[in-house]
């Protein structure tokens, strides 16, 4: 799929080094082509690291997808530069009376507070509800999907006595769902959370309907409205070393933390981990795009309503 991206983005740089097809403002203007419009509200700290992740992951289709990075105005970042916000970056204020095929709402490291202690709440809150109405589909993640779920359906995270620290195993609950199609019956995903959404609540709830679950880990894929909503519990998008980064900087801290599981061969730190969902993850993008997005959205955003 070609990413369109503004051309001085930095992390253009390591998506075409990869191969990924990544294509400027200049050569997408000059196809006639209506590029699918996907916001990315970035909560993570590291939006630069977080950027690549989700590019990374929204380019193994043939669609080309215009990739619009949102922050909420009411939070000021302390570990990405004021002049990459600047730059990149357009504030909720800016896009609301805009509409969008898809939108992402990333995690953010808040998960141990209340939902309304966190700075930004209200602006989520209006962002979460504006998403309902100007998206054709939101696809929630980590801490943003237990928002979402706390937010449109009242199902509160509780915290857990131990941090949920590596890659477990998932099984398919669903397969007649497109969002699962080419799953496997079990497949493994990241999670690197405190709280969790308890799975006997979203069962018990018959808006949603739960597609991928883990023994160890809960709930992991729930899906609301018919695809309009989509719920993620872990970190698919994560590369191959971001849970060796967490752990080690959690480490360097002097913090207590687990060895992140089933991760590094024999769980060793000094071994480089093993790379095993990255394949699904992929295919949990690519059926988002294709058939909540892509084959849902209607041709002239602007003038039809959702």
């Amino acid at each position: 799929m070609p990413i369109r991206v503004q051309n001085d983005l930095p992390v253009k740089e390591i998506l075409e080094r990869e191969n990924i097809f990544v294509m400027d403002e200049f050569r997408a203007t000059h196809q006639d082509i209506r590029p699918i419009r996907i916001g990315l509200l970035n909560l993570m700290p590291l939006k630069e690291e977080t950027e690549l992740q989700i590019l990374r992951s929204l380019s193994n289709t043939p669609l080309q997808v215009d990739v619009i990075f949102v922050n909420v105005s009411s939070h000021e970042s302390k570990n990405t530069p004021t002049s990459h916000l600047n730059k990149f970056y357009q504030t909720f204020g800016e896009i609301k009376e805009q509409k969008f095929d898809g939108f992402i709402i990333t995690g953010a490291p808040v998960e141990q507070m209340p939902f309304e202690e966190v700075d930004y709440w209200e602006e989520l809150k209006e962002i979460m509800d504006w998403t309902t109405t100007h998206v054709t589909s939101t696809l929630h993640l980590c801490w943003g999907a237990q928002a979402g779920l706390y937010h449109h359906y009242g199902i509160d995270k509780v915290p857990l006595e131990h941090k949920r620290f590596g890659v477990f195993r998932h099984r398919v609950m669903n397969r007649k769902i497109p969002l699962v199609r080419g799953f496997d019956d079990v497949f493994y995903a990241p999670h690197s959370r405190h709280t969790d959404v308890p799975a006997e609540k979203i069962h018990a709830d018959e808006r949603l309907t739960m597609l991928a679950e883990s023994e160890e880990a809960g709930a992991f894929l729930v899906m609301a409205q018919a695809g309009r909503q989509i719920f993620v519990m872990g970190h698919p998008e994560y590369d191959r070393i971001t849970l060796d980064g967490e752990y080690k900087r959690d480490v360097g801290k002097g913090l207590e933390i687990e060895c992140p599981v089933n991760y590094y061969p024999d769980d060793d730190p000094e071994n480089r981990p093993l790379l095993t969902w990255r394949a699904h993850a992929n295919n949990l993008y690519t059926n988002w795009l294709n058939y909540y997005v892509y084959q849902v959205t209607p041709y002239d955003l602007d003038g039809t309503p959702f």
